[in-house]
């Protein structure tokens, strides 16, 4: 191995061509050399340990080969690690991109359209762009000049926007079915406030009011508990407020996980048990979920899934040289823990949670 560092121009020298060759050979151009200098220059490459400058191959070839994934929303002193959900979500689109050849640049701001520096002076060749509402989405998109999908993002049908959902609002529908399967009538629904602006709790709440009206189960104003945010302390706060309301809740319908295994705690600082007195399911289908106490029942939006075909998606703009603004879902399902159980609609079991409260 040659004592000098390792360049293009060494690589030319020992395989006995041009540097136009080596360079060609190096970002795939494999049209415009033969198998046997493929070979040989490739062979040379690994003995040496050779790697190419990044910032040359983008100049080269007008792309950076990396992917940028914008975390909207977060202010000073806040980390997305505080949410599992993006720290998941993340991980998953980093296997996707990295499955792809490709690298990931995260990128946390305020307000969507801070990233937009970034993407421009980084040669960003594409973007995911994690849960906007729609009016910034709509100017975000405006703005790029690169595909971009737009994950957890409802906009009218004719918006020009390519985006991956999940079925939200059958989600909503799932997680009031399964209760009233399960004898529950009086059923507390947490999530953070619900805004003017259509968006992933919002659907979930309509799903959730449309089944609990087509059983003809009470579902009013006093069924409404609302979080600041998704943070685990809203969650134990929500829990709290369920345990002294007065309101004869059997179940909690949390909106999302965390909040769920807060709302468990604040029902357990209440002298609420979980699921003897009330139960409680999730939203999200966290990995965190079995390691919770009880087992955290869940509706599972498949991040796994819904990151590979925002990333399929994503791609096929990049290889296609085209970005159709199509809605792409993805279905949820239920993940049984052992947080919710079976009632029994009388007053004799109204009177043993009482008494089990009392206690």
């Amino acid at each position: 191995m040659p004592d000098k560092p390792i360049n293009l121009q060494t690589i030319a020298r020992m395989a006995n061509v041009s540097k136009v060759t080596v360079s060609n050979v190096i970002n795939g151009k494999h049209d415009k050399a033969s198998k046997e200098t493929i070979e040989r220059i490739q062979k040379i490459i690994r003995e040496t340990g050779y790697r190419p400058s990044a910032t040359a191959r983008s100049l080269s070839l007008k792309q950076s080969r990396m992917i940028g994934v914008i975390i909207p929303y977060l202010y000073a002193g806040e980390s997305f690690a505080e949410r599992p959900y993006h720290a998941h979500i993340l991980g998953y689109l980093e296997q996707y991109i990295r499955s792809q050849g490709y690298y990931m640049m995260p990128r946390c701001v305020a307000e969507s359209m801070d990233a937009l520096p970034d993407l421009t002076s980084w040669n960003i060749d594409g973007a995911f762009v994690l849960s906007l509402v729609a009016e910034d989405a709509l100017r975000l998109r405006e703005k790029l000049n690169i595909p971009a999908v737009f994950l957890d993002t409802y906009a009218a049908e004719e918006a020009p926007l390519a985006t991956v959902c999940v079925d939200d609002y059958g989600g909503g529908r799932l997680a009031a079915r399964y209760l009233l399967e399960r004898g529950h009538r009086r059923i507390a629904f947490v999530s953070p406030v619900l805004t003017e602006h259509s968006g992933v709790m919002q659907e979930r709440y309509k799903g959730f009011c449309d089944e609990m009206r087509e059983a003809g189960a009470p579902f009013g104003a006093d069924c409404r508990i609302v979080t600041e945010s998704v943070l685990y302390e809203q969650g134990v706060e929500a829990g709290k407020q369920i345990a002294s309301s007065g309101v004869p809740f059997t179940a909690a319908a949390v909106m999302a996980d965390v909040l769920a295994f807060g709302v468990m705690d604040g029902l357990r600082q209440g002298r609420v048990l979980v699921p003897e007195d009330v139960s409680v399911m999730g939203f999200d289908g966290l990995p965190e979920c079995q390691y919770t106490f009880p087992q955290l029942t869940t509706v599972s939006q498949h991040m796994e899934e819904k990151a590979r075909c925002a990333g399929e998606y994503l791609f096929a703009m990049l290889r296609d040289g085209t970005a159709p603004a199509e809605r792409r879902r993805v279905a949820v399902s239920l993940l049984e823990g052992h947080s919710v159980r079976a009632v029994e609609q009388s007053a004799s079991g109204e009177n043993e949670k009482k008494g089990r409260r009392d206690r």
